[in-house]
């Protein structure tokens, strides 16, 4: 099946066509700038550009920073509480002209790390992270999701983990890539505390870089890059339409 998977990011849409059964991009990526905070406006054209951009009439899968409850956009971190309490796939079915199902993003990366990537054919516990405005997760066990699992939300020190270790904290800061390594362990350190993943899977635009930071990582459980890397959020908005049943 193709499909068009858009990842909503806090900083730019993405997207590209996908082959579900197989995983591939079938063109390159398009990506359209954004606000952080996003206007609604905005992103929905932002969306349209991309389906424009391949000239796409079929269904449309996307990846949304929020809680997503069916069809419903629920709590948002940092896009902006304006995109709370709408009909996302309304909203984004109108902006693409085609069927729109949604997805939490860090769910749909770990969805696509789970079937074509690095968490393929683990039946344990697996955690997947994605590092980049915030800090986003999935949860996994024996293969299967546990929805809207928001843990960049935990508190520490009166404040959401993510703005204590987010990628964007890095730049935002100045760190080195060991002093950074230093905040992630303290989370990484809560996760492992919480949920007692065999496996962690982390992704967004610095999983690419893993050679200069994951040598500082102290973890129980093995710790390893997003197989797909930044693609794995397009690949798996797109798995949208199967994880919800087609």
């Amino acid at each position: 099946m193709k499909i068009l998977g858009i990842d909503v990011g806090g900083s730019a849409f993405k997207g590209a066509p996908v082959d579900t059964r197989t995983g591939k991009l079938l063109a390159e990526r398009h990506r359209v700038k954004v606000d952080s905070p996003c206007p609604t406006a905005q992103g929905l054209a932002a969306a349209r550009e991309i389906a424009r951009h391949f000239n796409w009439r079929g269904p449309v899968g996307v990846g949304f920073p929020s809680v997503i409850l069916g069809d419903r956009i629920g709590a948002v971190g940092n896009l902006g509480h304006n995109w709370e309490n709408k009909n996302g796939a309304a909203l984004f079915g109108r902006a693409t002209g085609g069927r729109v199902r949604l997805a939490n993003d860090a769910d749909a990366a770990g969805l696509a790390e789970m079937k074509f990537g690095a968490g393929c054919g683990q039946q344990g516990s697996v955690l997947m992270l994605t590092f980049g405005t915030g800090i986003g997760s999935a949860l996994f066990y024996r293969g299967r999701l546990f929805p809207n699992a928001e843990l960049g939300h935990v508190p520490w020190r009166g404040k959401p983990f993510e703005r204590f270790a987010a990628a964007a904290v890095r730049k935002r800061r100045g760190l080195s890539w060991h002093d950074w390594a230093l905040r992630v362990n303290v989370y990484l350190g809560v996760m492992e505390r919480l949920f007692s993943p065999e496996l962690i899977i982390i992704g967004g635009g610095v999983s690419k870089k893993s050679d200069k930071w994951f040598k500082y990582l102290k973890t129980h459980a093995r710790v390893v890059p997003a197989r797909l890397r930044n693609d794995a959020g397009i690949v798996g908005a797109a798995l949208a339409w199967e994880h919800a049943g087609g």
